[in-house]
């Protein structure tokens, strides 16, 4: 796996993949489609200096439109700040 670090008050996250949704009418909405989940899962794999209650493999949800996706390697991975962390499992 690909060692990094995260630097100040960023941290880098894992998000889980969501899983497509059928609505009544037989629309299937992606997971960027559906407007009524604001949070998403995921694991953190990388935290900054700054960053004081998570730890590294902690699971956690999100405010989806918080970051941003940055690509490594060929692997996507999203960068958000400790305080888009709504709750830690």
């Amino acid at each position: 796996m690909l060692e990094m670090k995260a630097v100040g008050k960023y941290i880098v996250i894992n998000p889980k993949k969501e899983i497509s949704v059928k609505t009544k009418s037989g629309i299937i909405l992606g997971e960027d489609q559906r407007e009524d989940i604001r949070y998403r899962e995921a694991n953190v794999v990388a935290i900054g200096s700054e960053v004081k209650r998570l730890k590294k493999d902690n699971k956690i949800y999100y405010d989806k439109a918080a970051g941003f996706s940055i690509e490594i390697k060929g692997k996507l991975w999203k960068v958000i700040k400790e305080h888009d962390v709504v709750i830690i499992l």
